[in-house]
């Protein structure tokens, strides 16, 4: 059964070797876990991922594999292009519609099997072959109540399968997964210290101490390890950045969580002569720019994230602000931020693709020396290692 398993995560692009394998059959060979799926998920996962980035992957591979979870044909043929051309779109009465039946899960899937066998070249507006337009289970742009969408976009949210949703494949290294799955990324910036009372169980010690004493046990404890490392964190809110807020929300929650020492403060845009905690009294609660300068020391380290999405105006001329009439450009408060915070980094939510057709982006880049990054998972850790040096 477990050969199957293996092959599973395989398919899913873990990184899972057969000495990895092995190693789980062995420890199943022992019995060091009772009869439970609970017990033998926890099993497999500490034998055979070693990269706390790949736990989601596993977690669906593993549900896929044993709880039934549906999980998309790895179909490996490829469909010519032309026959997915959309040229036309198909209109259909609500009598027309009832009339097409739906095919059963196996019947479309031999069916599919079948019309590969068989087409030869491109078809549209039909109801048997793989094309457009038209009432066939297999294709796009047209209708059908439960079929295999293959190229282009949904229409009626009905299909059963979607031969290229796979474009969601690189998720787990580019793109942004969740709270879990960012706090993985930012566990690269640590620095431990012990701190406080000794409440935790120094075992080493313990062993070291009760041997010492004639096997009378003598408990150590020492003081808990704390993350020493301190996080200035000044966010973009508003306008353009509505469109990212659940992405930063759980990029916010994540440091929250992981970082002890962390202060937070917003802008919109562009930084200017002040800031604020409190969005709802963001102009009566206002935190001149130069106290968070002085309060903070060099040590902290400095963690912009906003879109960089502005007019150009906004951080190169005085008065470019789009609310107020500001003394200074935005770029010569930037300068004296990262100048007082060397350890700096810019976390950008829009896609690195479109980086180069923003005239802003390109300005903030330069007064950041290229220390930008995208909030997915690669870019997180890539500006974490940064931020550790």
């Amino acid at each position: 059964m477990l050969i199957n398993f293996f092959y599973t995560l395989r398919a899913a692009k873990l990184p899972v070797s057969v000495k990895e394998y092995l190693t789980l059959l062995e420890a199943l060979k022992a019995e060091v876990i009772g009869p439970s799926v609970d017990e033998f998920y926890f099993l497999a996962r500490t034998t055979l991922v070693k990269d706390e980035a790949h736990f989601d992957k596993f977690d669906r591979a593993f549900g896929a594999y044993f709880k039934g979870i549906a999980q998309l044909a790895d179909f490996t043929q490829e469909v010519p292009l032309d026959w997915l051309r959309k040229n036309l779109e198909l209109e259909l009465s609500p009598e027309e519609r009832a009339a097409i039946e739906k095919m059963g899960w196996d019947e479309l899937m031999d069916t599919l099997k079948k019309r590969f066998e068989e087409q030869k070249e491109r078809h549209e507006g039909g109801s048997k072959w793989i094309g457009t337009g038209g009432t066939s289970p297999f294709g796009n742009s047209g209708y059908n109540p439960q079929g295999i969408r293959i190229g282009g976009q949904g229409g009626n949210k009905s299909a059963v399968k979607v031969w290229d949703q796979r474009a969601y494949k690189d998720y787990d290294d580019t793109k942004e997964l969740g709270t879990r799955n960012i706090k993985v990324a930012l566990r690269r910036l640590r620095r431990f210290a012990r701190e406080g009372a000794a409440e935790e169980l120094d075992l080493d010690d313990t062993i070291h101490s009760t041997a010492a004493n004639a096997g009378l046990l003598d408990i150590k404890m020492v003081p808990e390890r704390h993350n020493r490392v301190k996080v200035l964190l000044l966010m973009d809110v508003g306008g353009t950045m509505d469109e990212h807020i659940h992405r930063v929300e759980e990029l916010f929650s994540a440091t929250k969580s992981e970082f002890k020492h962390l202060e937070f403060y917003y802008f919109h845009n562009c930084v200017y002569d002040f800031m604020w905690k409190n969005n709802r009294r963001r102009f009566s609660e206002k935190t001149p720019t130069w106290d968070v300068i002085r309060k903070y020391n060099k040590d902290y380290k400095l963690i912009f994230v906003g879109d960089a999405t502005m007019s150009p105006y906004e951080i190169v001329q005085p008065g470019g602000s789009v609310e107020y009439n500001n003394e200074e450009p935005g770029a010569e408060w930037l300068q004296r931020l990262t100048h007082a915070f060397p350890k700096f980094a810019w976390i950008n939510p829009e896609p690195q693709g479109v980086w180069q057709y923003r005239q802003s982006i390109a300005i903030v880049q330069q007064l950041m020396n290229q220390r930008m990054f995208p909030l997915t998972l690669a870019g997180l850790e890539g500006a974490m290692r940064l931020l550790s040096k």
